[in-house]
């Protein structure tokens, strides 16, 4: 369905893309060291949950919305600001929690995971950069362009958790060294805070072009 070297050029640009900083592993990475490696992939695969839910958006042609549509756009990406704020006033407030000794993280699989998909499904932007590189790689010639669309997608998600679950690996590894400290564990608090909160203002001045 999709050509071989096309495919090959979709993977090596996807993994350039998942590597390269930016929200979505910058809070991998910060979630992960904060709260462990287990925390940081089931982040990681709340994130590859909201994957799926933009590539199915761009399959059916309803990211235009958020192209043409300033309040659709404007409401998504504050609620995703709002609620990143949230995550970095529960830094902030942290009294030194960090990974238990068995290693697993505070909180529930179920509120990571929903911390994740959270994460990715409110910025809109995800879907318009779905929306411009995906069809990139698709081509009329070979097949339904919808379903050319959603098997990039799932490609672009494998790699995407294939990436990120690496970050988590290692941030969650360099994580369990500091906290042993409780100086380190409030220090990284505080450090996740700001990037949370920095996410926030970003996702919030965040322009539709």
């Amino acid at each position: 369905m999709i050509d071989h070297n096309a495919l090959v050029m979709f993977v090596t640009a996807s993994t350039a893309l998942a590597f390269a900083p930016g929200p979505d592993n910058i809070f991998v990475l910060a979630q992960s060291i904060t709260m462990g490696r287990t925390a940081g992939f089931i982040i990681t695969l709340g994130l590859c949950t909201g994957l799926i839910v933009h590539t199915a958006i761009v399959a059916l042609g309803v990211a235009a919305i958020f192209q043409t549509s300033i309040v659709a756009f404007t409401m998504l990406k504050y609620i995703g600001a709002v609620y990143l704020l949230y995550l970095a006033w529960k830094a902030f407030t942290a009294k030194g929690e960090g990974i238990r000794a068995d290693g697993r993280p505070a909180p529930g699989g179920w509120k990571l995971y929903r911390r994740g998909i959270i994460m990715n499904v409110t910025n809109p932007k995800v879907s318009l950069f779905f929306m411009a590189f995906l069809p990139q790689f698709a081509d009329p010639a070979k097949g339904p362009i919808t379903l050319q669309l959603i098997f990039l997608g799932a490609v672009f998600i494998l790699v995407t958790l294939v990436v990120f679950g690496l970050i988590s690996q290692l941030a969650g590894a360099i994580g369990r060294r500091l906290t042993r400290s409780g100086r380190w564990r409030k220090a990284l608090n505080v450090i996740a805070g700001v990037v949370f909160a920095s996410l926030a203002v970003k996702l919030a001045l965040t322009g539709q072009k």
